[in-house]
């Protein structure tokens, strides 16, 4: 499949008229062909306005056929083959296995929100039959099911191209729902991006869906990139990246005279809390396990275990020694782009520059855009009154914060802004002292782990990929799993609407089979 650098409006290919940009390859430096031309205001408005000719049909599209629509865009990822990896592998500098990894957890959330579609339960279908004697009023007829909010712009992650980007989570739940989709592909893979939209537009024909179900645009612009947001058309907006870019796209969304959410995944340096018998029975294998985790994929991951805490003592000191030793031989890494490289540099920097810091280990010295890894040291107290502490280094850098006691780690924690994920590493003689614990991480936290790291991000029904502000814009809600078709739908109820105009979902005879809540009971089918 050819890379032409144009933009995908419904079923047409045309190039973007503002201006134009080139893929950069991190290793090198080096400009990649082809350019790609960035979409004026004028062709974003044009991909919104399609989607909204779209939406109607696409939300009443029966379930089947929507299960099938995923599936199909899941089988013609596939039948790109190579030339996605490879292309893939040119714009972010990741490894093969990596990347064919990320395309296997893309067509993994296709399928499963196709399964999901099938099921129906995400519709949560509830009748609340008529009671006309009921005394001393009668009652009326009730009936409920979500619909779709309407068209969803979603914006491409860097550190994701595939997962994370033009057809992943956001993407595939804004689908299952019954959403159309205006993609905004990131400017660093534009050409993955490309072949990634091919895939779904010719989902969309084969279908036989209306065009305007899928969209993507591409440009390197900020004019363009609120355009999408401040749409009239635009009802919700997917976002993965930084909390820069995020809180600019919640300010531009609630500053539009019908306000819409915008479900961010911003900042996150998720704590490893290391409790006492746990650090004396094996800090020095926790240590090993840190740093791998750590330097996993350069550290650019969003659940990266960015700060450390426990307390002071010899189990302590052992862990972070061992911790020193496994990082200064860490290799550096190829970073994403050679903004986020300038980013991690400025952000180790800091710490490094910050009096209430000591800088433990360096790994090592790389190359172009390679970012070296580091291990910092603070006391709590410090911690405690330089906020800047807590700000996330994208990349292969954490924090260890030494507390004098359990109620100094606990006010650490009580500090901390909300985060993607917790874990904790503990033996059984420390049960009781995570049980304390628990109730400041269930507060602070979207996910919380025992004897492990937050990289890996399992795709299920039961993960939660979110948590309070600033990890996400709203923490009621994951941008992975099951549960995040929820952010893309809305409650509507039916009172006393005759049988012959009620939707499939809530007739009587049940058509769809879907499961449903009927006069407060669940019903079995």
């Amino acid at each position: 499949m050819s890379i032409t650098g144009e933009l995908l409006l419904g079923a047409r290919s045309i190039r973007g008229t503002s201006g134009s940009f080139e893929a950069s390859d991190p290793t090198t430096g080096n400009s990649m062909a082809p350019s790609f031309g960035g979409a004026s205001i004028d062709q974003v408005d044009a991909a919104c306005t399609l989607a909204a000719r779209a939406f109607d049909g696409f939300r009443e599209v029966p379930l089947e056929r929507r299960a099938a629509f995923l599936e199909a865009i899941a089988e013609n990822i596939l039948a790109i083959g190579d030339d996605l990896i490879l292309r893939c592998m040119a714009e972010s500098g990741l490894p093969r296995p990596r990347l064919e990894g990320e395309r296997g957890r893309t067509v993994g959330q296709l399928r499963m929100f196709a399964a999901v579609v099938r099921d129906g339960g995400f519709l949560d279908v509830r009748i609340d039959p008529a009671q006309p004697q009921r005394s001393p009023l009668p009652r009326v007829d009730l009936r409920l099911r979500n619909i779709p909010i309407g068209p969803v712009a979603v914006f491409g992650a860097s550190n994701f191209p595939l997962a994370f980007s033009v057809a992943g989570g956001d993407t595939a739940s804004a689908f299952a729902a019954g959403c159309p989709v205006v993609a905004k592909a990131h400017p660093a893979h534009p050409g993955t991006s490309e072949l990634i939209g091919r895939a779904i537009q010719a989902a969309v024909q084969s279908a036989g869906l209306p065009e305007g179900v899928f969209s993507l645009i591409g440009t390197s612009g900020i004019a363009e990139a609120q355009a999408l947001v401040a749409n009239p058309h635009i009802a919700a907006v997917g976002f993965t990246g930084s909390q820069m870019g995020g809180t600019a796209l919640m300010k531009v969304a609630a500053e539009r005279p019908r306000p819409i959410p915008v479900y961010a995944e911003m900042s996150s340096i998720n704590p490893v809390i290391l409790l006492p018998e746990a650090l004396a029975a094996r800090g020095s294998e926790i240590a090993t396990s840190f740093v791998a985790s750590l330097t996993l994929g350069a550290g650019q991951f969003c659940t990266n275990p960015g700060l450390v805490l426990a307390i002071e003592g010899q189990g302590l000191d052992q862990f972070v020694e061992a911790a020193a030793s496994e990082l200064r031989g860490a290799p550096a890494a190829t970073m994403l782009t050679s903004g986020i490289h300038e980013a991690y540099g400025a952000g180790t920097a800091l710490l490094a520059d910050h009096p209430a810091v000591a800088t433990v280990a360096r790994g090592l010295v790389g190359g172009i855009n390679q970012g070296q890894a580091g291990l910092f040291v603070a006391k709590a107290a410090d911690f405690l009154v330089h906020d800047a502490l807590q700000t996330e280094v994208f990349g292969a850098s954490a924090l260890v914060v030494r507390c004098a006691d359990e109620a100094e780690l606990r006010r650490v924690l009580e500090h901390l802004e909300g985060q993607l994920t917790a874990a904790i590493h503990l033996d059984k003689d420390d049960t009781d002292f995570a049980r304390r614990l628990l109730p400041i991480l269930e507060r602070l936290v979207g996910r919380i782990l025992v004897n492990g790291f937050g990289t890996g991000v399992e795709v299920g029904h039961a993960m939660v990929h979110g948590g309070p502000f600033p990890a996400t814009s709203d923490g009621r809600t994951t941008s992975v799993g099951s549960l995040a078709i929820r952010r893309f739908l809305r409650p509507v109820s039916y009172q006393d609407l005759p049988e012959t105009l009620l939707p499939d979902a809530l007739k009587w005879n049940n058509p769809l089979g879907v499961e449903r809540l009927v006069d407060g009971k669940r019903e079995t089918l």
